[in-house]
């Protein structure tokens, strides 16, 4: 059921939408916002930390839901497993709910909820790729990972955002007669309704993925590639899109990893280095924190959100990636990018070939196999015994 409306914008800025640039500044202006909010708060994030972060925005949602606002929280059942069972209880005192998408089971431990998403009073979004935790507070040079964050007010997203946490929090439990609703009722779904709008979704059973779909049809022209990717583990089509964007002499240009929590994920994305850098394609490496933003660039247009470019953003987990064609926007975010350069080791050909040791090739292939075909094959076969 959904919240009532809001006819008024707390905190409003005039933008349609803008970036929150750290997570320290986007954390800032959600609590701005919670503690602004009149009628309904909805939040979701894969991690929830049981620490300062996760404290901080627990005590606002209490807060929110004891003057009377409707607070309902979505967390992920793998992302946020560590938080104690009575993690929740101040919350629900108070008014407000929390649910655990698709508790950890192992007929289901596959399919995740990744998205990222905060939304008050219907009237402003914060989305992104930062959880609710301690190691996404900082700038993401001198402390804390670096990532980002957009702020919206279109009308469009703000309606998908809605529709498609509302039908995620009633349907958390991942029940077999829900998957199967997704299949029969393709044109009730908010997720798969008619063409995309803003709002870009993909997750198992939700038919056609909007977001690899436009990303990919973005690339047939493009002239100026801008990517920024914490985990970078593309398919063969979308390498192949950018190798050719480079070939025709297009700029691509990406910067990756230096510093990472998942150490698989870089090494299968540093095997790719060779064959896309042989197309032109120009590769930096960021290094005082660990990179956790996911920025698309493709001439006047952005792609944000939460969905990495890897198997597991792209076929397996619930994602949303807002896309929007604004060159003010667009403007803003290649300055975002030049800023995280002057903070990125340049990768060459030359020095990508220098590291690849035995050891480096073996462990590259192996990473990629495991992410790339070993767990899309175990998601889709736990997604075959729910049906």
């Amino acid at each position: 059921m959904s919240a009532p409306r809001s006819s008024t914008l707390p905190a409003a800025n005039l933008e349609p939408a803008r970036w929150l640039r750290t997570g320290a500044v986007a954390y800032t202006r959600m609590l701005e916002l919670i503690n602004n909010a009149k009628v309904s708060i909805r939040c979701e994030t894969y991690i929830w930390g049981n620490d300062a972060v996760g404290g901080r925005f627990l005590s606002a949602f209490a807060q929110a839901a004891a003057r009377g606002v409707s607070v309902r929280v979505l967390i992920d059942g793998a992302g946020s497993s560590g938080l104690p069972d009575d993690y929740w209880h101040a919350l629900s005192r108070a008014g407000g709910e929390a649910r655990v998408f698709n508790p950890i089971t192992l007929r289901n431990f596959s399919l995740r909820n990744h998205r990222k998403l905060l939304l008050v009073d219907d009237q402003v979004a914060i989305t992104g790729g930062f959880n609710l935790a301690a190691e996404y507070d900082g700038d993401g040079v001198s402390g804390g990972w670096r990532d980002l964050g957009l702020e919206l007010h279109d009308p469009r997203a703000l309606r998908q955002l809605a529709d498609s946490f509302d039908h995620l929090f009633t349907e958390h439990h991942m029940r077999r007669w829900f998957l199967r609703s997704l299949q029969r009722a393709a044109q009730a779904n908010p997720f798969s309704r008619g063409a995309p709008g803003p709002v870009l979704f993909s997750g198992p059973l939700l038919g056609r993925n909007q977001f690899t779909h436009q990303l990919l049809r973005s690339l047939r022209q493009a002239e100026h590639v801008r990517i920024v990717s914490a985990y970078f583990v593309p398919g063969f089509r979308l390498r192949r899109a950018l190798r050719s964007v480079a070939r025709r002499g297009g700029n691509v240009e990406l910067l990756l990893a230096g510093r990472t929590d998942v150490p698989l994920a870089q090494s299968a994305a540093r095997s790719l280095y060779g064959s896309l850098l042989k197309a032109g394609i120009r590769i930096w490496e960021y290094q005082p924190q660990v990179l956790h933003t996911k920025l698309t660039i493709i001439d006047d247009a952005v792609f944000v959100g939460s969905a990495n470019l890897d198997a597991r953003s792209l076929s397996i987990n619930y994602e949303l990636t807002v896309h929007l064609r604004d060159p003010l926007l667009t403007d803003a975010a290649d300055a975002i990018f030049n800023s995280d350069l002057a903070h990125a080791r340049a990768v060459t050909f030359e020095s990508w070939r220098a590291s690849r040791t035995w050891f480096t090739r073996l462990h590259g292939a192996w990473a990629r196999f495991l992410l790339a075909r070993v767990d899309p094959w175990l998601a889709r076969r736990q997604i075959r015994r729910i049906r």
